[in-house]
């Protein structure tokens, strides 16, 4: 009875907790935009009722500079106080208390409203939680089990020393870097290498924390503590390039601390100066000096930017282009070079039959039945390409009997009776040495194929060759870029035959292979050197810490990794590699828009400004004027939602 109880007590708690949590991610995500809408809802309201009672009115106003204020008025608190410093959040809560200062609440509280609805926007578009890490973790196996005594035993991975022998079985991904000292399997390396097969791995051979075991089981020694390993780096990596703030973005604070001072030091000149020592009344003096902090608020120029951003963002959405932030956006636009990741990436990520070459007078039909009918009851990648293409040609597979795995090499059966092979050239290599067939598979080779030759009792049956093909869109992708001004590379851990064979057929020049995550890294910030700003493209894990430090990091949508997903800047949903010229352009007609809106603003706040010097502006007019221009770039930035 007790434990049924603390069993429905513990269930409870985890109910608020999760009701708790899902409140405040609402709160993080929408509260920002509800207390915008309802600031000028309550605008509105005192609007109406100022006909009637101006009292009432006054309140509403009050509440709505809350409601809308609050959350920009405690950014410019914490940055005054914290950071002894002044920002644009000030200056707007200040420009409006000092309107009401005069009685002037409708025109204050509408200046609240515009900038509050302004950085709701912003908010809603920008937040998402960050889970680069989180998704990566994922993968990070958890326990090894450790050879002590001749015994297993299951331990943390954090416990593990350098020396120690592992167990990894069939299907279990391995815990720690190390040298394979016992067994035979394939790894599926990908994650971290980039390779578009997996890898036969045998004694000595070197192996990676976070890749998948394949069909045998490996007794490992560990050579790297878990926070040596390769795949820990991968996560370094990410983190370290995360954290790097873009240029523009330090100036767009720089800018904004200057600008605030600059406004608020002339406001309290334009306070005391005349009063003090050119003899104006104290009401006329407060009155100019208010309305110079309404017209000179930055509303327009906060507008020029992030309508059009917001408007470019949605743009792109409905075509399958998800931005993480308009800065991205803006960045991209400035690309000079992308670099694309080669498997998952330009190819499919999966390897497909290309060629037939029968001999012993079968056909391919013949050929590829008694291949296939053998590969069937493996598991392998290049078995799978087999049955697919067997079953694309409708060849009627054939039961095969007394199946072995050669591991690291291929598998054999018997098939209409007789004993059958299928593995690698390096399995017959005697057999080769002097078969006409050596040089076509030579051939083949060349060109980045995969082959795998087919044996029965008489001696060499064919060959059947693999590899994995370019994405359809491809060549043309590339042109465009082209056409924009755009160079290409390709970065990719795959071998450099293959790597070269792709290349060549998508029409890219510059290739470089056989890279690490960290030299993929390394290489993207040589190209961004070269050409400063540089774009990455890519699907897997181990494009990550590339994809973090490129000026736009650009991740396959359908096919690529949770940890891709979440570090890339940009997310081709489709995996549509030919959208990424159309957000090039949207990009650079945003740029364009928001050169526009910025000109517009500065020469209507010079001109408002120069004018209350002048001849004096009426704060009435001198608020529309400053919020008929926010309108105007706000409606210009919307034509990119064509």
């Amino acid at each position: 009875m007790s434990q049924s109880t603390g069993v429905v007590q513990r269930t409870e708690q985890r109910n608020t907790t999760d009701n708790q949590k899902r409140f405040w991610n609402w709160i993080d995500r929408y509260g920002e935009m509800s207390a915008a809408i309802a600031s000028g809802c309550l605008i509105g309201l005192a609007w109406v009722i100022a006909h009637f009672s101006f009292d009432i009115s006054v309140w509403l106003y009050l509440f709505a500079y809350i409601v809308g204020g609050y959350v920009k008025a405690r950014e410019g608190y914490v940055t005054l106080v914290r950071k002894k410093d002044l920002d644009v959040n000030l200056l707007m809560i200040v420009a409006a208390i000092g309107a009401a200062c005069i009685g002037y609440w409708a025109e204050g509280a509408v200046l609240i409203f515009i900038f509050a609805l302004s950085g709701a926007l912003e908010t809603l578009t920008m937040a998402r939680s960050s889970r680069d890490i989180s998704a990566l973790m994922e993968l990070k196996p958890e326990t090894a089990v450790l050879i002590q005594f001749g015994k297993e035993k299951e331990v943390p991975i954090e416990e593990l020393n350098v020396g120690d022998v592992v167990l990894v079985k069939t299907g279990e991904r391995i815990p720690a870097d190390g040298i394979v000292r016992e067994g035979k399997s394939t790894v599926n390396q990908s994650s971290i290498t980039g390779e578009s097969m997996p890898v036969d791995k045998a004694v000595g051979d070197e192996v990676f924390a976070g890749t998948l075991n394949g069909d045998g089981a490996l007794f490992v020694e560990v050579s790297k503590s878990s926070e040596s390993t390769l795949f820990a780096k991968i996560i370094q990596l990410v983190q370290e390039a995360r954290n790097e703030m873009p240029k523009s973005q330090r100036f767009i604070e720089r800018f904004e601390r200057i600008y605030a001072r600059l406004i608020i030091i002339s406001t309290a000149a334009l306070v005391a100066v005349p009063y003090w020592l050119m003899g104006w009344d104290w009401n006329t003096t407060f009155y100019r000096a208010m309305v110079f902090l309404v017209v000179a608020s930055p509303c327009a120029l906060v507008a020029s930017i992030m309508p059009a951003m917001l408007s470019s963002i949605s743009n792109c959405a409905r075509k399958g282009l998800l931005f993480k932030g308009g800065l991205h956006l803006e960045n991209l636009s400035q690309v000079k070079m992308i670099a694309f990741d080669k498997t998952g990436t330009l190819t499919y990520g999966r390897p497909l039959v290309t060629d037939i070459v029968p001999l012993q007078k079968f056909t391919e039909s013949q050929l590829l039945q008694a291949a296939a009918s053998i590969e069937s009851l493996s598991t392998h990648p290049i078995a799978k390409a087999i049955v697919q293409k067997a079953n694309e040609m409708s060849v009627m597979l054939i039961r095969a009997s007394d199946f072995q795995a050669l591991t690291g090499w291929g598998v054999q059966a018997k098939v209409y009776g007789d004993n059958w092979r299928v593995g690698k050239p390096g399995m017959f290599s005697e057999d080769l040495c002097t078969h006409p067939i050596k040089s076509h598979i030579d051939q083949l080779e060349q060109q980045g194929k995969t082959v795998v030759v087919v044996v029965n009792a008489i001696g060499i049956a064919g060959i059947i060759a693999l590899q994995d093909r370019i994405r359809p869109q491809v060549k043309n992708t590339i042109t465009q870029l082209r056409r924009l001004g755009v160079q290409v590379a390709m970065l990719t851990g795959d071998q450099k035959r293959t790597a070269e064979a792709i290349a060549h057929e998508a029409g890219i020049d510059l290739v470089y292979a056989e890279l690490l995550p960290n030299e993929k890294l390394n290489m993207i910030k040589r190209l961004k050197e070269e050409y400063s700003h540089v774009a990455m493209v890519g699907d897997g894990v181990n494009d990550a810490p590339a994809l973090a430090s490129a000026s736009v990091g650009i991740a396959m949508g359908a096919a690529g990794s949770d940890v891709a997903l979440e570090t890339a800047d940009l997310v081709l949903m489709n995996d549509d590699l030919d959208k990424i010229k159309e957000a090039i352009v949207l990009g650079r007609r945003m740029k364009r828009i928001v050169k526009q809106n910025m000109v517009f603003a500065v020469f209507v706040i010079i001109s408002l400004i120069l004018s209350n010097f002048i001849v004096g502006v009426p704060l009435p007019l001198g608020v529309v004027g400053h919020e008929g221009s926010t309108i105007l770039v706000i409606l210009n930035g919307l034509r990119l939602l064509r």
